[in-house]
Parts: structure tokens; sequence; C-alpha cells
């Protein structure tokens, strides 16, 4: 999967899209706060600069998260 970089509310985000079949969890996106079941396409996004309060790791993957295409398209236009 490759890794783009997209800018939301003035954050850049690392994002990929997730094809149906590698799709094999449930999620809850953030944009719409409804299920993305298996097998959904979608986006999972995480911010290139993690916050100070939730990276453990020092990477933003602490923060990704899954979103319906949809919902990611919307938030990023509108």
């Amino acid at each position: 999967m490759a890794t783009r970089i997209e800018t939301l509310d003035g954050e850049d985000y690392e994002v990929r899209s997730v094809t149906g079949s590698a799709a094999t969890s449930s999620y809850r996106c953030p944009g719409c706060n409804q299920l993305i079941r298996p097998a959904t396409p979608h986006i999972v996004a995480w911010p290139v600069v993690p916050s100070l309060l939730t990276s453990f790791s020092g990477t933003g993957v602490d923060e990704r998260r899954h979103w319906h295409t949809a919902c990611w398209q919307r938030r990023r236009t509108g």
C-alpha cells in the first residue's frame, strides 16, 4: 500500500487507501461515527507530526484512524 501526504485542517497526514480484500476488521469512522465493516475499502490516516499527548512511539502512527473514503474527502474539502 502506497502512502501519500495530504493536508487536513492545516496539518499534514500520511494517508493510505485500504482495499476491500485487505480490510479484515471493523473500525469506527471519526467522520460519521459509523462502523467501517470488514471488506469495505477505506482510508487510514495519521499525522506526520505526532501530538505530544498521544505519541508513545515518536511517530503519528499511534494516532492513526480509519475513515470512510467519502468522509475523509468531505472533511478535506469541507
